[in-house]
């Protein structure tokens, strides 16, 4: 991946450092703008609940529908096991990025398509030792998606009050599939094309 490794996310109440070449990400009371060269992406300031909000921790079941498609995300898996595996640690989060940009060029993923592929997956990594939650789920359906010859829309995206951060996949039109009430709380902040602002036209930077 190319492009800037930092990305600074300005909540309006703290500054989120997120560096998509070593995954380490910091929290910043100050602004730390200058020092870093990749895109400033500012949030719309929000109300502070001092904890008296709620969030979903819970995603709709997988229906697990249809045996080709499952059979398909064995190989798929054991690529995400292999970048989660192989190589120094502190690269995890770039590969994981590198394998969901794969397919940005390609014709966009049927709305159809993008269930099957994201159920199969979650069905199947349910079964499977180890760490296999949003963001290797979500990057699992991008890489299934490209294997098949279509786009994926990946979103990785952050939330405020508290921070935190989500990987989700979307429609061609940018609607999350799969996801809960609360994903209307995340701002994407890296996409299919690169670290961006929004998705679609205004993106920068883009990954290559």
């Amino acid at each position: 991946m190319n492009g800037p490794p930092t990305v600074v996310v300005d909540t309006g109440h703290a500054w989120v450092l997120i560096d998509y070449r070593t995954g380490r990400t910091e929290l910043h009371t100050r602004s730390p703008e200058a020092r870093y060269p990749g895109p400033t992406i500012r949030l719309a300031e929000q109300p502070l609940s001092w904890g008296t909000g709620e969030t979903a921790a819970v995603l709709p079941p997988s229906t697990g529908r249809g045996l080709l498609g499952r059979l398909l995300c064995l190989p798929v898996l054991a690529v995400i096991a292999v970048a989660l595996l192989l190589g120094p640690r502190r690269g995890r989060l770039s590969r994981l990025v590198a394998l969901a940009c794969l397919g940005r060029r390609l014709p966009p993923a049927p709305i159809d398509r993008v269930h099957k592929a994201l159920d199969a997956v979650r069905s199947v990594s349910a079964y499977l030792p180890g760490r296999w939650a949003c963001l290797e789920q979500s990057v699992a359906t991008s890489l299934l998606l490209t294997l098949t010859g279509r786009r994926a829309e990946w979103r990785h995206g952050l939330a405020t009050d508290p921070v935190r951060l989500h990987a989700w996949i979307a429609d061609s039109d940018g609607r999350p599939v799969g996801e809960g009430p609360d994903i209307d709380t995340y701002t994407p902040i890296h996409t299919t094309d690169g670290p961006a602002v929004v998705p679609g036209p205004t993106l920068e930077k883009p990954c290559e």
